[in-house]
Parts: structure tokens; sequence; C-alpha cells
């Protein structure tokens, strides 16, 4: 089960209470307070992990807290810490407060910790109110509360390229053919039900560490962005994508003029973000094989003179191998680009 949407309640631990406690040894009846402080309340704390691809353990079970410290004891001594609870997460959750509708933190890295809820302080032991007037204080203090709250857990898929495209334009075949994903294909609408991450790997390249994440997303139709079909809902695990792989159906198939497909995928996705249209973009035309796909080809590139097509077929692997360096040299390019922005700017 896919799940890139929950809502959770996460409480930090408790402090300990502070101990009344007096020095009781022989030869020593003046021994005076020795009560410990209580232990500090476990933290909430997110990580970042790479392992983990949705939220699907919290959906089910939302309520999370950490440990609550341990109480302070005689003989000055001081209460255990709490526990904190480690929260992992995959990379990309954005977890919003729902007390002020605002983000609070972002989880990108693979083992980046963030203190979300922290553990309340321990209580202190009657030592610390000793005085010079008061040399036996029975008073000790109560661990404070440790934070708590209500939150929205948003995945939004980390990946270089997003593929996006009209049902049964062939995202899925294409993204079997390049990756490792195994995504369902079948020769009818909507068969990916949740985006799918696949990795393209570039063996000739392997010590230079290259390799891409290209994400699926499940297939947009017309008011995809006033929550029609299936693709509206996931349309976020695009928004940091490097580079959008439009995916047009050559061949016409349903009687569907290639054009007017991406005509509708560019408006989609400008009304969903009008951001979405300041990335680079690139065009593959698939189904090459079919009869009528040339002819379809030349009527596209009349109407858009100045996108980049890239020509393959899922069925017989044509092309494949040139898109995948094509897709490298464009991610790297941005990459670089973007780089260079933020050195500028910093």
């Amino acid at each position: 089960m896919f799940v890139d949407e929950c809502t959770v309640k996460l409480a930090a631990g408790d402090g300990g209470r502070g101990c009344i406690s007096f020095r009781r040894e022989k030869y020593e009846p003046w021994g005076g307070p020795n009560g410990g402080d209580g232990g500090r309340g476990g933290d909430v704390v997110l990580v970042g992990d790479v392992n983990t691809n949705n939220l699907v353990d919290y959906k089910f079970q939302p309520h999370w807290k950490g440990e609550r410290g341990e109480h302070g004891q005689g003989s000055d001594c001081h209460g255990k810490v709490g526990q904190p609870f480690n929260m992992k997460l995959p990379l990309g959750t954005v977890v919003i407060d729902l007390a002020t509708d605002k983000p609070v933190a972002e989880v990108i890295v693979d083992g980046q910790q963030i203190v979300l809820c922290k553990g309340g302080n321990g209580g202190w032991g009657n030592t610390h109110f000793k005085t010079s007037t008061n040399r036996a204080p029975k008073r000790a203090n109560d661990g404070h509360p440790g934070e708590s709250g209500k939150y929205r857990l948003i995945l939004k898929s980390i990946a270089d390229v997003g593929l996006v495209g009209f049902p049964n334009a062939g995202k899925s075949s294409l993204t079997q053919r390049i990756t490792k994903a195994r995504p369902k294909t079948a020769a009818y609408p909507f068969t990916t039900l949740h985006p799918q991450i696949g990795v393209i790997e570039y063996p000739d390249e392997r010590k230079a560490g290259h390799r891409l994440l290209l994400a699926d997303v499940p297939g947009l139709i017309e008011g995809a962005h006033e929550n029609r079909g299936l693709g509206h809902r996931f349309l976020r695990h695009i928004e940091r994508c490097a580079l959008l792989l439009f995916m047009v159906d050559m061949a016409g198939t349903d009687a569907r003029d290639p054009r007017d497909d991406y005509k509708h995928l560019l408006k989609e996705l400008e009304l969903y973000d009008p951001a979405m249209l300041d990335k680079p973009r690139l065009i593959v035309a698939n189904k090459m094989d079919m009869p009528d796909s040339a002819a379809n080809l030349a009527k596209f590139r009349r109407r858009y003179k100045t996108v980049d097509v890239q020509e393959i077929s899922c069925l017989t692997g044509t092309g494949l191998e040139a898109l995948k360096k094509e897709l490298l040299k464009r991610v790297a390019k941005f990459r670089r680009s973007e780089k260079a922005s933020r050195a500028a700017a910093g």
C-alpha cells in the first residue's frame, strides 16, 4: 500500500519528578538534602531514511511519543533521560503543523535529524533548594511536560526526472524499460495507481556515481488540477524534479491528437503550479513503430517548432539508449546551473 499523506499526533516525553530525600548515615545526623533531579524526557526526532519510500507506518498508527524521563532518587541519583522516538521518514517529506497550517520541517537528506518536539526538562530535587536559612528543604519540582502537536506529513518525492503524460501513453512501459522498477503495464488506462520511483543506471559511468531517479506519476486527464482522475493527487511528486519528461502517444491511439495532448498537459501543470512551466522539459514521442506515428510527428513539429523531441518505441526499444544519455546530459546541466546560482547568491 502506498501512502503519501497522513496526520499524526506526536508528543515528546515528560520530564521526571525531582526527589525529596535526606542523607542519613551513622555519625552524620545532619547530613542534609540529597534528592536527585528527574531525567529529561525523550525528544521526537525526524530522521531521513533512504530505505523508506512512503508513510504507511504512520497511517494506521498515528500516535507516537518519546519516553518519559525517570524520577530522581536519593543519594543525589538523577533520573535516566528518556529514550527519543526516532521517526524514520522518506526523503522529501514535508511536516506541517496543523495548529498554524505552516511547514515546520522538511526531510531531504539521508540520515538528516530534526528535533520536532523537545522533551520536558526534569524537575529539581530538594538539593537545589538548600539555603543558609533552610537546610532541610522539603520541596522538589515536578518534571516539565514535553512538547506535543498534531502534524500533517506530505511526501514530495525527490527525483531528477518527472514523467508525465495522459493515461495509456506508455509511461509505465518506459519506466520498466530504462529502470529497475517494475510498475504494472497493460493495454488500458490508469494501470499506475501511485507514483513509481525508478533508478536509471549508467554502467559506463558507474565510477563517477552517475544515476538518475525517475518519478512516474499516474496519468493525467483534463481537469486534473480540479481533482479529476488520479494524477492530481500526485503532481506534488514532480515539483522538485530537475527535468520534466512529457510522454506523448504519437500514434494517436483512441483517435487522440498528440498536439492537443501536449497542449492539455502544459495547461494542467500551469493550473496546478505556474512554476512547473519554468522547469526544463523534453518531449518523448512514443509508439514510433506504429503506422501513423511519423505523420503525426511531422504535424507535431510544425506546431511546436521550438521544443525538443526524442523518438522512441517502448515496444521495440528503439531510441531508449539515446534517451537515457540525453536525460543524463540535461539533468547534469541543470544541476551545474543550480550550483552556480547558489554560489553567486551566497
